[in-house]
């Protein structure tokens, strides 16, 4: 486990009912395996040892032996690996027979864990042969006390954030598993060996459960099914094995197969997100009874590559429904506003740009949703130094395509009037000499809006507000910012989703705009073309979102997420050239909040963030060292 990674995996071998000693060397084989493969938790299904179809076979004492007796061979076998096994078996205890999950480490039986909620009538059933297991005991076991209870909680000193829990088969199908009380009591990790049998749609229902489990825990759950040499008197098993990270899934078999499926969970991503709602562990030892054990922290080789686009989903059908999801978002957020002030005018300063359009988009949005005439969404068009025809052009096609009231107001003279009266040369392209064109466009969306009683909508988006890329009372300021929590790297695939169901003109202006480079336009332009192009003097949004989303979901530290950007960019940046825009984005991110804490009302569309009133509280003075000395 590095960085908060551990590598898991579900394994199912091909057993011979009855065989124990036979079932001992295929579970021994698959665990030498894992450990090969860098796994650190490997997770055997239910009554593995003996097989789970052996009926009254159960009462056999030489089962219940040889089961016994397998079980410590595979922990002498196992004393010099680091790896943590869960393997089934049965277990008597006094007049008692249980079906327990042995948890193995370093040839250490660590702990027995019953299962509790037991499958089908007494008579017929698991309850013929088993009982449920306590919450809390000891069972004597090879002249030794051993901890046994469903609710043991097994916990790494050198890896705090690996608690590992278990439940064992339809235990997960019950209306209240045992789950929910380790997960509140610090489980992060639920193991599930069970034996499950498959007939039609019951694999369906296993996923949307163990999906389900891990995502309102907030856990990682591994399942591992009964499957190959099982018995077929009445019933099929399939082997169906799953690995799953809140609410994602990370691994699964075919159904039918045999062997080892792996994955990297990210516990302090899990941590991260209970920490962030507030659901802390209770008190472990009120109930449950806590193992300690030693392992230790060695780097590992990461098999996943996080998606590079975090904000983006990689699947075309879930994209566009999220871009639906968005837009209506921010559509019912300004038609709230709209409907508590009255207000049916809007003036939003329309650059041919990417974040004035999605704004002018919304606005349409709300006001059809509100069945009032789009003229009363005013687009202000203001040319200015560094503006082309090609942005211009493409603002007017806009308007007009929409059937919005635009007009067009230069503001060329009335910058060079005031650079003038500041005694600024204007041959000087400085910071004064951008940001006063920004604040000269706001100033004049601001009185239009007094003169008509209209709502300035602001146009930045959640990416410029992370970075400051936003001129403090210019266009960082307005009455309602319908972007302010749309990220860049979405922000493209809104626009372009808006274009699929758009008249012919509309979609040949909008995709047009999609191919234009971002800009500010605040420099002149060189030969007719845009001069200043921000992503060459910010660095691409692509690593920018990337950071913002690791930074703000999960607060990890930047050595962590540098690690996770060089995975997920490995064919598009080096290390120097990911390590060099996360300095900046840090310097930046720090350096910037101040602008963050007075942002104007907007709506919340995803999991990040930036309001200061709820979503992100920063002081601006907080000091970015230790960020970059990481």
């Amino acid at each position: 486990m590095h960085d908060g990674f551990l590598r898991v995996a579900a394994a199912t071998p091909a057993i011979l009912v009855a065989d124990c000693k036979s079932n001992r060397d295929r579970i021994l084989k698959l665990i030498r395996r894992a450990e090969d493969e860098q796994v650190q938790l490997v997770v055997f299904p239910e009554l593995c040892l003996t097989g789970s179809t052996c009926g009254d076979l159960f009462f056999s004492r030489t089962l219940l032996t040889g089961a016994a007796d397998a079980l410590l061979d595979l922990a002498a076998a196992t004393s010099d690996l680091a790896i943590i096994s869960v393997i089934g078996l049965p277990l008597a205890d006094g007049g008692r027979l249980y079906n327990v999950a042995a948890v193995l480490h370093k040839g250490k039986i660590m702990g027995f864990v019953p299962k509790f909620y037991l499958q089908g009538r007494v008579e017929s059933g698991e309850a013929r042969c088993f009982s449920p297991g306590p919450a809390l005991s000891e069972v004597p076991f090879a002249d030794q006390n051993i901890p046994f209870g469903r609710n043991l909680l097994f916990g790494c000193p050198e890896l705090p954030d690996l608690q590992l829990a278990v439940e064992i088969g339809h235990d997960l199908w019950a209306a209240r598993s045992p789950a929910i009380d380790h997960a509140a009591a610090g489980a992060t990790i639920i193991a599930n060996p069970s034996a499950c049998c498959e007939f039609v749609g019951r694999a369906a229902r296993r996923r949307l459960l163990v999906q389900s489990q891990s995502a309102r825990l907030i856990c990682a759950y591994v399942h591992a099914n009964a499957g190959e040499g099982e018995s077929s008197t009445d019933l099929v098993f399939a082997g169906h094995n799953l690995i799953y990270e809140k609410g994602r899934q990370l691994h699964e078999s075919p159904l039918f197969s045999t062997g080892l499926i792996t994955a990297d969970v990210d516990l302090q991503a899990l941590m991260a997100d209970r920490q962030s709602r507030n659901i802390g562990s209770a008190q472990p030892a009120e109930t449950h009874r806590s193992i300690p054990f030693s392992m230790e922290v060695r780097p590992l080789a990461l098999r996943l590559k996080p998606s590079p686009l975090p904000f983006v989903p990689a699947d075309q059908q879930e994209l566009a429904a999220r871009c639906e999801e968005v837009l209506s978002l921010q559509a019912a957020g300004l038609r709230k506003r709209l409907q508590h002030t009255a207000c049916r005018s809007v003036l939003i300063g329309l650059s041919g740009g990417l974040d004035s359009t999605l704004a002018l988009l919304v606005a349409v949005r709300a006001f059809d949703s509100l069945q009032l005439d789009r003229k009363g969404i005013s687009a202000v068009i203001m040319p200015g130094l560094g503006t082309t025809e090609r942005t211009q052009s493409n603002a007017i096609s806009l308007a007009n395509d929409l059937g919005v009231a635009w007009r067009e107001i230069s503001i060329r003279r009335a910058v060079l009037n005031h650079f003038q009266d500041i005694g600024h040369d204007p041959d000087t392209h400085d910071v004064t000499y951008e940001n006063a064109q920004a604040r000269e466009r706001t100033q004049i969306l601001m009185d239009l809006a007094n003169k008509t009683g209209g709502m300035v909508i602001g146009t930045g988006d959640l990416s410029e507000l992370a970075l400051g890329w936003t001129t403090y009372n210019g266009d960082h300021m307005s009455m309602y910012g319908v972007n302010s929590s749309v990220p860049k790297t979405l922000l493209r695939h809104l626009i372009r989703h808006a274009a699929t169901s758009a008249s012919p003109s509309l979609r040949k202006t909008l995709l047009d705009i999609l191919d234009t480079p971002i800009s500010p336009e605040l420099l002149p332009p060189e030969a007719g073309k845009i001069a200043q192009k921000t992503e060459q003097l910010i660095g691409p949004y692509d690593l920018h979102d990337f950071f913002l989303y690791y930074t703000v979901r999960y607060g990890f530290t930047p050595a962590k997420i540098k690690r996770l950007a060089e995975a997920a960019f490995a064919d598009a940046y080096s290390s120097a050239t990911i390590r060099h825009w996360l300095q900046v984005f840090t310097r930046r991110f720090f350096a910037q909040q101040f602008k963050r804490s007075c942002l104007p009302d907007g709506p919340q569309i995803g999991s990040v963030a930036l309001s200061p009133r709820g979503n992100w509280k920063m002081p601006s003075d907080a000091v970015a060292k230790l960020w970059l000395e990481t």
